[in-house]
């Protein structure tokens, strides 16, 4: 039986409950399934003796207007119960009026890495999230903060963040946890029915093709971008925002090098979902 985190929904109780030992982080938008369960597992591992800080806000400043803030899955009980079955001493919950009262005029724009991609795909959204985890950086303090690799973009963003201002955080990067069939877990995972996720698979098996086109010889970044175009324009239901291949700072080159944090990125709507996924060029992880 877990013992269940303490629950803080201000900016001043969260400060209180601070411990005196080493914090690590762990920001989520709610809706916990394994991937952040391995997220907080690996926080507790990092600071056996210390606090782990679990963060579930839906964060309304970086869903653009015609998505899905309004029907993203909320669940604070289950919630509460994952975290404390894998470890959070403190679950934060703030309301979007706590953290960004009347007045509020500040924005962290983070250039280069957060322009192409999703950056593209969704205005807004990375200054959305570089705002709100430097304000959870700043409450929370913590020496560790931890991101899974499936939203690999928005983690190279908050190093480039932590990095650029000298932010006095570990940002830990986890790799992606998937279903038995591939499938990247996501919490949007929820709004499709079974038959559908089988039918998402299509995107990872898009990445893999191009792993394996890339563990086969080929370096031109075009035909290995082929090889994953070719396997989901078999499917209809696919509606592509983009197949990208890009260096360790998001960018794409003519001809890719043996760099590992060269990555292919995916993403796409499916049934009205918008989902997204990567992997490094290299095979053997079964996608990070």
């Amino acid at each position: 039986m877990s013992n269940a985190p303490r629950l803080l929904t201000t900016p001043a109780e969260l400060r209180a409950a601070r411990s005196g030992g080493p914090v690590a982080l762990v920001p989520t938008m709610g809706y916990l399934h394994e991937g952040h369960a391995t997220l907080i597992r690996g926080a507790r591992g990092l600071v056996p003796g210390g606090q782990v800080v679990v963060s579930v806000f839906v964060n309304p400043m970086q869903f653009g207007p015609q998505e899905d803030l309004g029907r993203y899955p909320r669940d604070l009980p289950r919630d509460l119960q994952i975290a404390g079955d894998a470890g959070a001493d403190v679950l934060f919950h703030p309301t979007p009026e706590t953290m960004y009262p009347a007045g509020f005029a500040t924005q962290v724009t983070v250039g280069g890495v957060s322009e192409g991609l999703d950056g593209a795909a969704r205005p807004g959204h990375f200054t959305g999230v570089a705002t709100v985890v430097l304000k959870l950086f700043n409450l929370v303090q913590p020496q560790y903060a931890l991101f899974g690799e499936k939203d690999w973009q928005q983690l190279a963003v908050i190093r480039r963040m932590v990095t650029d201002l000298n932010v006095p955080v570990e940002v830990r990067g986890v790799p992606t946890v998937r279903e038995s069939s591939g499938l990247a877990l996501s919490s949007r995972n929820s709004y499709l029915t079974g038959e559908q996720r089988a039918e998402a698979t299509v995107l990872s098996r898009a990445l893999k093709a191009v792993q394996a086109a890339y563990t086969g010889g080929e370096r031109r970044t075009q035909a290995l971008e082929a090889a994953g175009l070719a396997v989901l324009a078999a499917h209809p239901e696919v509606t592509l925002d983009y197949l990208k291949v890009v260096d360790g700072d998001m960018q794409a080159g003519e001809m890719v090098d043996n760099n590992p944090m060269n990555r292919v990125l995916v993403a796409a709507r499916m049934f009205g979902v918008r989902l997204i996924d990567n992997m490094p060029l290299h095979a053997g992880e079964g996608g990070a």
